[in-house]
């Protein structure tokens, strides 16, 4: 058996690639030996042993905190920030990481987490405290009863001041870290309307999406000719700006859902203001 696939199978909660860059890191020997090649071959008496990195201590470390109650946070996320990390442990601190620090009712890779954003997006996310407001949040979004509102800064004008994107997503076999609209894919409907010109020729938009697809906005807006301001995997490598933005400009400003409260649930609008110098 390859090391690797044996690490993998052994210690489920570590992810293949995740081993590999430990073997590159010389935490694996086998039979007393630093073995570095994920591709060893295994004999069946070979003793493997693993010396693994202690976690970090995210103690002290704080999201801004929009509301919170006894079932739930709602943050502001900051652009840079990622919702969760795809493998164990995580090593960088997440709104995942952050959610931990407040309850001991969850666990797992991304505890509390009922919808992400995006690593370059920043804004309204909100994040169960418990098991019962983790089912009852995420029902609601599976149901599609709660309603999102972004804002987006586009390199070019859309065509029309307003309009119902219907354009089904996939994943691009090409490039699976991005996604494509395809007569395959799965249906995805975002509505869009345009606010704001600004003097470098970008523009402000609304953007409100009737369904919940990775990288929806970011897909539906490149595709129409207008991609986000500072999206690296959608346009904006075509971007006729002189100085593209630091950041991917795209910000979740209001959130309505139900939340669980004492007193019941309760129907709830939570905003942001958009970051310093997005709307400059």
């Amino acid at each position: 058996m390859r090391l690797d696939v044996y690490l993998a199978a052994y210690w489920p909660e570590y992810s293949r690639s995740r081993w590999q860059r430990y073997l590159a890191e010389e935490r694996v020997t086998v039979n007393g030996r630093t073995e570095t090649s994920p591709d060893y071959q295994l004999n069946e008496d070979d003793q493997v042993t693993v010396d693994l990195p202690k976690p970090p201590d995210f103690t002290g470390r704080s999201l801004p905190v929009i509301f919170k109650n006894e079932s739930v946070v709602v943050i502001n996320k900051p652009s840079g920030i990622l919702t969760h990390a795809k493998g164990a442990p995580c090593d960088e601190f997440t709104v995942a990481e952050f959610v931990r620090l407040l309850t001991a009712d969850t666990n797992g890779n991304r505890p509390g987490i009922v919808h992400r954003l995006d690593r370059g997006t920043s804004g309204v996310i909100i994040c169960a405290l418990n098991e019962s407001a983790h089912k009852f949040l995420q029902r609601q979004f599976s149901q599609r009863k709660v309603k999102k509102n972004y804002l987006a800064r586009l390199c070019r004008q859309p065509r029309l001041a307003s309009a119902r994107l219907e354009l089904p997503i996939k994943r691009n076999p090409k490039r699976p870290q991005t996604f494509s609209v395809s007569a395959g894919g799965r249906p995805s409907v975002t509505e869009y309307k345009l606010l704001k010109s600004f003097a470098d020729d970008s523009y402000l938009v609304r953007l409100t999406p009737l369904t919940g697809r990775t990288h929806q906005l970011r897909v539906h807006m490149a595709y129409i000719g207008s991609p986000i301001c500072g999206d690296s995997l959608y346009g904006d490598a075509g971007c006729h700006h002189a100085k593209p933005p630091e950041r991917m400009m795209l910000h979740a400003s209001s959130l309505e859902i139900t939340v669980p409260t004492k007193k019941g649930n309760q129907r709830m609008v939570f905003r942001t203001d958009t970051p310093p110098g997005f709307e400059a």
